[in-house]
């Protein structure tokens, strides 16, 4: 049993070594991108962190979802915090399953630049959206008489740009549309086209849709944040991978990085003088045509034999 238990191990081991080896090259490929995303973060929360400052509390706005939904109460306000928690950390342990799983259909580093890609492009529409027009936060703690409802302006510009992890817990004035549905809705879209099991992927729907109601009952959104932020998403997803290269198939051995023109070129120079064509088509043409050129050239040699008779 021990010699079993560690042959299993230095297998793994050797997974992760190669794994590794791989995803570091595809890093000092796509690093620029990468960062980029990161950054587009960073202004995200700075943005967010920005509209507090402007925002006014006031009289929490008639709304059809807080009619509807049984408000969860203050206390009980983290049960939607902790559902968005577990849609991140699966959806990250995810993305690394490659490095321990036999069943792997997805690069680390290229699945996190086209998540960051999908992010970036609805943070824009968001902060567009919630500068344009500042609405008084529903949350506990935006409301009048509370005293983080409007931060006080700093002292010093550099300040504007620091961004808090509590702060962005306890923000207001960003609201249209919610950032939580965003991330949501843009990782179980991405397993649904590269994940495997397809019973996951109908609770992960199913676990969007219920932080989704989490959300209004808990108060941190007005419906219509939620609302706009299922269509907005789902659209600005479809286009931006629309306009994205696909994802190189993992069964492919030499094929590590995403196909470039100059990769593309090479291959089919080297299918040239190999004499093998890439379009099974195309060898049916040419073999339709060579078999023509025979055909006519015994015609040809028929009728020169009949004439010299």
């Amino acid at each position: 049993m021990s010699l079993y238990i560690n042959r299993e191990d230095s297998k793994i081991w050797r997974i992760i070594c190669a794994e590794t080896t791989t995803e570091i090259n595809l890093l000092s490929e796509n690093w620029k991108y990468l960062l980029a995303g990161l950054f587009g973060q960073y202004i995200h929360g700075v943005a967010a962190r920005g509209v507090h400052f402007i925002h006014r509390p006031g009289p929490v706005l008639q709304d059809t979802g807080f009619f509807l939904l049984r408000e969860l109460g203050e206390q009980r306000a983290y049960i939607s915090e902790t559902v968005f928690t577990f849609i991140f950390l699966s959806f990250l342990l995810w993305t690394f399953h490659p490095f321990i799983c036999k069943s792997k259909k997805i690069y680390t580093v290229l699945i996190w630049c086209r998540v960051l890609a999908f992010l970036l492009g609805c943070q824009i529409l968001r902060i567009l959206t919630f500068y344009s027009t500042q609405l008084p936060g529903p949350n506990y703690h935006c409301r009048e008489g509370s005293r983080v409802a409007t931060l006080p302006r700093p002292d010093h510009i550099i300040k504007y740009f620091i961004v808090i992890p509590r702060g962005m817990l306890y923000g207001c004035g960003d609201l249209i549309f919610s950032s939580h549905m965003i991330f949501s809705l843009v990782f179980v879209r991405t397993y649904q086209k590269y994940g495997t099991k397809r019973f996951i992927k109908q609770c992960a729907w199913l676990t969007v849709v219920v932080q989704s109601l989490l959300i209004i009952a808990s108060r941190k959104h007005y419906t219509v944040d939620v609302v706009v932020a299922w269509y907005t998403v789902n659209l600005v997803v479809f286009y931006i991978d629309t306009k994205l290269p696909e994802l190189p198939d993992r069964g492919a051995a030499a094929l590590l990085l995403p196909v470039t023109k100059d990769s593309r070129t090479k291959e089919e120079n080297h299918k040239l003088l190999n004499g093998n064509a890439g379009d099974p088509t195309d060898r049916r043409l040419r073999s339709q045509v060579n078999i023509k050129a025979v055909e006519d050239g015994n015609i040809l040699l028929a009728e020169t034999v009949m004439n010299g008779v």
